[in-house]
């Protein structure tokens, strides 16, 4: 099996294994259970929380101590196993800390699968930037084919989505200890700092502005990164309860409809390259911060009739935003971190996105829904949508006179080392 198609295996299984529960959660959550938008929030932050810390600290463990494709198969192994406690959990509290420990497990390996793309690439001598956005495609494929197979079982309102998710999960950690090779760069040199010994050299990464302000306003967009993920299966569903959408597609089928979103990001995803070679990684993020207000604007004056057009167009801008910012931020990173710290780099952009700003976003967003847009029960969901997108509108308009990076295309020619 040639280096590339085993690659590709990795990543598809890797998001196969999250889709089959990550955007119907909701559904499981406030539709099934009938828990508060508040108690959802903090179930879903669990992901956050866990990568304030996993991601980055896995990471230096992956570029000092264990080669990164046996430590990805450990954790996608005990992730599995802790997946099919899942539906053991009956209320708010127990479900928080089930979905906690089986995030601490599995929010590392999304970085180390970049790493161990990365390298596995380079060693066999393939541009990275070229081919790794192809590979990653079938990450993105693997995500909506479980979320498919999740609506299919009508599972996407049950505990059975989570036990597609165990079983898939202990077969990729079975199937990691397989992946070439990823060892780590051990520092011997004697001169080496503490902070080099112990692989916290990444957090050097802040003393340089461009790449302390690329950190920060990734904090500042992973608020925004989940919400679509957090709440738009559970927003197509509350249709149900309007009696002329009640049996429309939409609703009897709003877990496909969703996946339309990863369809199209598995699009973007492949023209990824000749955006950042053309435009350079700071109009890129800039596309991509514009595409999540168009986003959460489309889905606020859409609906299963007359403004299904308007949930369609939000899921084709999705790919744009998802992919322009969180694919070619790691490949960002990926050019312009030494390869000693490329583990616990990615690791740290996983900790500024999907930690921090992922943890402040499903908090407040939670929170935010039930004290303002939730009246006699139901959720506003059209004035929800409009306020979650003035958000990235405004970050725009920061990142863009605050990011200061003149873009050179020779960065992104390609590199075979």
């Amino acid at each position: 099996m040639s280096i590339k198609l085993r690659l590709t295996v990795m990543n598809f299984l890797q998001f196969f294994v999250w889709g089959a529960w990550l955007l119907s959660i909701g559904t499981y959550c406030m539709n099934t259970k009938g828990w508060t938008g508040a108690q959802f929030g903090a179930i879903f932050s669990t992901m956050g929380f866990a990568s304030i810390f996993m991601p980055t600290l896995m990471g230096i463990i992956a570029d000092r101590w264990i080669n990164a494709e046996k430590l990805y198969g450990i954790l996608h192994i005990l992730y599995g196993i802790v997946l099919l406690f899942v539906p053991k959990a009956d209320t708010p509290d127990s479900l928080f800390y089930t979905v906690f420990l089986a995030m601490i497990f599995y929010m590392p390996t999304i970085a180390l699968s970049y790493s161990i793309s990365y390298s596995g690439l380079r060693n066999a001598n393939f541009d990275v930037l070229s081919n790794f956005p192809k590979i990653r495609t079938w990450g993105t494929i693997g995500f909506f084919i479980a979320m498919w197979l999740t609506n299919l079982t009508n599972s996407n309102a049950n505990a059975n989505q989570f036990y597609i998710a165990a079983i898939s999960a202990l077969a990729l950690g079975i199937y990691s200890f397989s992946l070439p090779k990823c060892p780590p760069d051990r520092i011997s040199d004697s001169n080496s700092s503490f902070a080099q010994k112990l692989g916290l050299s990444a957090f050097n990464l802040f003393k340089d502005y461009k790449m302390a302000i690329f950190f920060i306003f990734s904090f500042l967009i992973g608020c925004s990164l989940q919400l679509s993920n957090m709440y738009a299966d559970s927003f197509l569903m509350d249709f149900g309860a309007v009696d002329k959408y009640k049996d429309s597609f939409v609703v009897k089928n709003s877990l496909f409809v969703v996946s339309l979103s990863q369809i199209f990001e598995s699009i973007f995803l492949i023209t990824i390259p000749f955006f950042l070679r053309k435009f350079g990684i700071k109009k890129v993020i800039i596309f991509s911060m514009l595409a999540w207000v168009l986003r959460f604007w489309l889905f606020s004056i859409g609906n299963p009739g007359g403004g299904f057009m308007f949930i369609f167009l939000s899921c084709v801008v999705y790919g744009l935003a998802f992919d322009f910012f969180n694919v070619s931020g790691s490949l960002f990173i990926e050019r312009n971190t030494d390869q000693k710290i490329r583990s616990s780099a990615q690791g740290l952009f996983m900790l500024m996105t999907n930690g921090i700003g992922a943890v402040l976003g499903s908090l407040v967003s939670g929170w935010a829904i039930d004290k303002f847009f939730t009246i006699g029960g139901v959720k506003q969901w059209s004035n929800i949508w409009f306020t979650f997108g003035i958000y990235p509108l405004v970050l725009a308009i920061l990142f863009f006179f605050l990011f200061k990076h003149k873009h050179n295309p020779v960065d992104f020619e390609n590199v075979k080392h």
